[in-house]
C-alpha cells in the first residue's frame, strides 16, 4: 500500500518547503483525515488523543487558505483566531503556526494574561494574520475596544473540553458574539463529554467529524502502573523512582500549587534538577521552566493540571501522578505527556487511601486496571483496599454523588445554557 505524503494533500509550496525542512514526510492519521476536508472549507469537529499532531491538522489548511488568498490583515483584528485554555498551549500552538508558515510571510501573535498587554495591543493595531489566544485576556481587549474581530475568517477552539472545564463558557460566548456568522469554525477536543457535543451543535454548521481514538482512551504504548502507599511516603518513593537508571526526563503531577512547590523542593534537595509549573508562577517563570526542560537542563517538571496539555516534549520518558486527578479524564491528558512521537513511555501513579476511589474512577474511564507494583518498601495494603473518597478541594463534606460527576453536570449545564443563548441570538 502506498503511503500518503504531505505533497499528496496539495498544500501550498511554502508549506511543503517548511515541512520538508522539519523532516515531515507523511501526515499522521488525524492530519490525513482532517486536512482534505478543511481545505474544502468544511466546519470540523475533531477528536484525537494528545500527541497525535492535532495542531498541524488545523494549522496547515488554515495557513494554506491565507497563502492562497493573500490580503492585508484587518487593522485591530485578525484573519484567523485560535482559542486555547492555557498560556503554555497558546505558545505551543503559535510556535507551530510560525514553524509551518515560515516561508509564507504571515504574522502570528499571542494574547494571554499574566503579562503586560502593551505589545499585544501594538501587534493588533497593525493587524495580524493569526491570533492565538486565551479567552480571558482576549475578551479584555475586546471590551476595551482594542480588538475588532468582525472581519475574522476562521475560528479554532482547541482543547475545548478543558476550556469549559476551566470556566470559559461565558467568555467564549461573548467572543463568538463578535464574530461574523459566515466564518469557518473548527472545534478540537481530546475527549467528547456531553458538554462538548452540545457546544459543537451550537457553533458548527454541518461539520465533518474526525475521531482518531474513542473518548478518554489512553495511548497504548504507555506502560501504566500504580503503587499503593501512605501519603506520607509519596515524596520519598518518588525520589527513589527518579533515581533509577532507566529514568530520563519526567513530569510529576500534583493537585495543588503548594504541593507542587513542596515536591519540587524535596526533589531538588535530593540532587535532581527540578522546576515547578503552576498558575502562581509568572509568565516569565513558566517560560523559563519550560525552556530549561525542553533543553534538557532540568530533568523533572512538577506541575498542576494547568500544564497537562501544554507540555510538548518528546523526550519525556515518565509521568508520575503524585496525586490522582479528581476528574478521571484528566488522567488521560496527564499521561499523554510521555509516549510521544512514536516513543514508548511509563506512567506511574502513587495512590494513598484517600484517593483510592479516584483510582477506581480512572480505571473505569479508561477501561483498564492499572498494573499494581507491590515490590517496594512502601507498599500499603490499607491503601490498596480503601473505600474512602477524598473530598472536593476547598473543603466541605464529602457528597454522596461522586464529585467529578457533580462537576461534569455543572459543565454540561453551562454548555447547554451557552448553546441556548447562541441559538436565540442566531434566530
Amino acid at each position: 500500500m502506498t503511503t500518503m505524503t504531505f505533497a499528496d494533500l496539495e498544500l501550498a509550496p511554502s508549506l511543503l518547503q517548511a515541512l520538508a525542512e522539519e523532516g515531515y514526510v507523511s501526515p499522521t492519521p488525524i492530519q490525513a483525515q482532517s486536512i482534505p476536508m478543511l481545505l474544502q472549507g468544511r466546519d470540523m469537529l475533531g477528536m484525537a488523543q494528545t500527541g497525535t499532531g492535532k495542531t498541524a491538522a488545523f494549522a496547515l489548511p488554515l495557513l494554506h487558505r491565507l497563502a492562497a488568498n493573500p490580503r492585508s490583515a484587518p487593522r485591530g483584528g485578525a484573519r484567523i483566531l485560535v482559542l486555547a485554555p492555557t498560556r503554555e498551549l497558546v505558545l505551543q500552538i503559535a510556535a507551530g503556526f510560525e514553524s509551518f508558515g515560515r516561508h509564507a510571510s504571515l504574522s502570528v501573535t499571542t494574547i494571554f494574561g499574566g503579562v503586560s498587554q502593551f505589545h499585544q495591543v501594538k501587534a493588533l493595531e497593525a493587524g495580524v494574520d493569526i491570533i492565538v489566544a486565551a479567552p480571558g485576556r482576549l475578551l479584555d481587549l475586546v471590551d476595551q475596544g482594542l480588538c475588532d474581530l468582525s472581519a475574522l475568517e476562521a475560528l479554532v477552539l482547541d482543547e475545548a473540553d478543558q476550556m469549559l472545564d476551566m470556566g470559559f463558557a461565558k467568555p467564549i460566548e461573548r467572543i463568538v458574539a463578535t464574530l461574523p456568522s459566515d466564518r469557518h469554525t473548527l472545534l478540537f477536543s481530546a475527549t467528547m463529554p456531553k458538554s462538548i457535543a452540545t457546544l459543537a451543535q451550537s457553533l458548527l454548521r454541518d461539520p465533518a467529524k474526525v475521531e482518531i481514538a474513542p473518548p478518554s482512551t489512553t495511548v497504548e504504548r504507555i506502560e501504566q502502573s500504580v503503587m499503593f502507599l501512605d501519603a506520607a511516603d509519596k515524596k520519598t518513593a518518588l525520589l527513589a523512582l527518579l533515581r533509577t537508571p532507566e529514568m530520563g526526563q519526567a513530569v510529576v503531577f500534583t493537585l495543588q500549587k503548594n504541593i507542587a512547590n513542596e515536591v519540587c523542593a524535596f526533589i531538588s534537595e535530593g540532587g535532581i534538577t527540578a522546576e515547578a509549573l503552576h498558575g502562581n508562577k509568572s509568565q516569565g517563570q513558566r517560560e523559563r521552566a519550560l525552556d530549561a526542560f525542553r533543553a534538557g537542563t532540568v530533568q523533572v517538571l512538577v506541575a498542576t493540571d494547568i500544564a497537562a496539555r501544554g507540555i510538548d516534549v518528546d523526550t519525556v520518558t515518565h509521568v508520575f501522578n503524585h496525586d490522582l486527578p479528581s476528574l478521571p479524564e484528566s488522567y488521560v491528558h496527564r499521561i499523554g505527556r510521555t509516549g510521544r512521537a512514536g516513543r514508548s513511555g511509563y506512567a506511574v501513579t502513587l495512590c494513598d487511601a484517600e484517593q483510592r476511589a479516584w483510582l477506581h474512577d480512572v480505571e473505569r474511564e479508561i477501561g483498564l486496571a492499572l498494573t499494581v507494583r507491590d515490590d517496594h518498601p512502601w507498599h500499603c495494603e490499607v491503601a490498596r483496599h480503601s473505600t474512602k473518597r477524598a473530598p472536593v478541594l476547598g473543603g466541605g463534606p464529602v457528597k454522596q454523588v461522586k464529585p467529578q460527576k457533580d462537576r461534569e453536570r455543572k459543565i454540561w449545564t453551562e454548555a447547554e445554557k451557552l448553546a441556548a443563548r447562541m441559538a436565540a441570538r442566531a434566530a
